[in-house]
């Protein structure tokens, strides 16, 4: 292996929960529309999203509010997102991976590249047995998950844990993640980057294979 691509988790691989409520309110039992946060889909309507944007929280503080909201809604106490993302989710969590994301590394594993994927909440968010339900991350050469090293992007340690385990140099792998934080940290450090578009998951994927020398469009 000589180059890598290097994915975010969340929505990067997986469809935001802002695009699922739907599925989120049959599962938890909630009246259609209840859930109208949008994030980056609305952030106009979304203060708690764009004081998140602005730094005055973390992402984890974010899902954190999210979750005891939802929680609330269905008579729990929700403290730790994992808690409502395993009841949203819990029943099928292959049906809200992302088809693109599926072709990208099949494109990836075909040209014998390698594949990392750098979260900062993996396990705390969606819950260590999930990954035991995601047949797909056997396919992952290193995992890196902040929930267990506790060195969060955008710290230039999260990358360089990444890249060591790679055995890669920087410069030799893509990373891509829909957060601009942690596209900034992936600049300062000089690794090749794309900033994930929700929006429009098939141009970000193909213009990350695309600099790693793959030609292939996803639709």
């Amino acid at each position: 292996m000589n180059r890598a691509l290097i994915l975010d988790f969340g929505g990067v691989i997986t469809r935001t929960l802002f695009e699922t409520h739907a599925l989120s309110e049959a599962a938890l039992g909630l009246a259609p529309g209840t859930l109208t946060w949008q994030g980056p889909f609305a952030p106009e309507t979304d203060a708690l999203w764009r004081e998140m944007q602005a730094g005055a929280i973390t992402e984890r503080d974010y899902w954190q509010a999210r979750a005891a909201e939802v929680g609330r809604l269905v008579g729990k106490d929700w403290t730790e997102m994992s808690q409502f993302v395993r009841a949203a989710r819990g029943a099928d969590p292959e049906a809200v991976i992302r088809p693109e994301f599926r072709a990208a590394i099949a494109t990836v594993k075909a040209a014998g590249l390698g594949l990392a994927i750098l979260s900062n909440e993996l396990d705390l968010f969606y819950g260590a047995d999930f990954r035991d339900r995601l047949p797909f991350l056997a396919d992952f050469d290193v995992i890196v998950d902040a929930t267990h090293t506790g060195i969060l992007k955008p710290d230039p340690r999260a990358y360089a844990a990444c890249l060591d385990q790679l055995g890669l140099p920087a410069a030799a792998c893509v990373f891509v993640d829909d957060q601009r934080r942690n596209i900034a940290g992936a600049a300062a450090v000089g690794l090749p980057h794309v900033h994930f578009d929700v929006a429009d998951p098939a141009t970000s994927y193909s213009q990350a294979l695309q600099m790693l020398g793959l030609s292939k469009e996803l639709c």
